[in-house]
């Protein structure tokens, strides 16, 4: 079972801001340099996405609708669903988390490496992935407005500017500026990566801090984790069963349908966190508690279906094939005679 390192410091950040949170003026500063790094993190988003793959991935535009449906309708679905959990398994801050994490996009990084894994087609997970990103820089939020409205974070007019300066404003710069620095981008792939989860990291740290100030654990009892974490992988399955055989019954071809199920049964960590950030203010720390433990355990229950599908597709290549067989004996046969 593949256990996230990246989880790990997420785990040890926040044990460190549950530690030593920022207070007074520390806090000040941290909060500061969280909002420059929502802010990094989506010009960085911008840059990377190229918009003639976005284009060319058009053609497959079935597959990625379906993908997107299940994204941004099917999941937020069954997080309205979950509303009939409360207050008996969840409480309302975790449920608010919850149904956040169903409006999050899809992710791009692992939709890629299990659809790889399984033998699937990657360019359509590429795109897929690619697209749920860019739709859910403008879908959740508004999405989440319209939700979880005022108990969610307070959303206004205020808020909605917030979001767009900080998210949307930076990401179209990235567009922008890809023209000259994609290259840049491109060649230090991995020191930028460090600097996304970087970022990341700060700004779980601020978001932690604040909710350990307002006494967050003590909101949160053993057994309303462990409720949590059920209600979590009844979804999940939901999701996986429903994305292969949906995929089967629109007649999808069976490389198309490893892509929906990873691209379409996942959540986005990477983008999830820096927008309950904003959206959520003081409140983010339980909202993005739902969202990392459904980050662990889609990797988990994944990378196992991945290599099941690996195997699937193993053995069907390696069996026999009677008919043509027969026909290959045949036809020997006749020459040697």
């Amino acid at each position: 079972m593949p256990i996230d390192p990246y989880i790990l410091l997420l785990l040890g950040t926040v044990g460190l801001a549950a530690l030593f949170p920022a207070r007074g003026p520390a806090a000040d500063v941290a909060s500061g340099a969280s909002t420059a790094a929502v802010a990094l993190l989506f010009f960085l988003y911008g840059a990377r996405l190229s918009t003639r793959e976005a284009l060319d991935g058009l053609r497959h535009w079935r597959l990625h609708v379906t993908v997107l449906a299940c994204t941004f309708l099917v999941f937020p679905l069954l997080g309205l669903a979950a509303r009939g959990l409360v207050p008996v398994i969840l409480t309302h801050p975790l449920y608010q988390g919850l149904l956040f994490l169903t409006l999050v996009p899809s992710t791009v990084q692992s939709s890629i490496a299990f659809t790889s894994m399984a033998r699937g087609n990657v360019p359509a997970a590429i795109c897929a992935g690619s697209f749920s990103s860019l739709v859910g820089i403008v879908a959740t939020p508004l999405l989440a407005a319209s939700l979880l409205g005022g108990s969610g974070g307070g959303f206004s007019a205020d808020s909605l500017l917030k979001i767009v300066l900080q998210l949307l404003v930076p990401f179209l710069a990235g567009q922008v500026l890809r023209r000259w620095i994609g290259g840049f981008v491109t060649r230090h792939k991995r020191v930028l990566g460090l600097v996304d989860r970087g970022s990341i990291l700060l700004v779980v740290y601020t978001a932690f801090s604040v909710g350990v100030v307002q006494g967050i654990w003590h909101q949160v009892s053993p057994a309303r984790l462990g409720g949590l974490v059920v209600v979590e992988a009844v979804i999940l399955a939901v999701m996986l069963l429903l994305t292969w055989y949906g995929g089967k019954a629109l007649r999808f071809g069976r490389a198309d349908r490893i892509a929906i199920q990873f691209a379409g049964s996942k959540k986005s960590l990477a983008a999830g966190l820096p927008m309950a950030s904003v959206l959520f203010g003081a409140q983010a720390a339980l909202a993005v508690l739902p969202l990392m433990l459904f980050h662990q355990m889609q990797l988990i229950v994944g990378a196992v279906i991945a290599k099941r599908r690996a195997r699937d597709a193993a053995a069907e290549v390696s069996a026999p094939q009677p008919a043509a067989a027969t026909r290959t004996s045949v036809g020997t046969g006749t020459r040697s005679g």
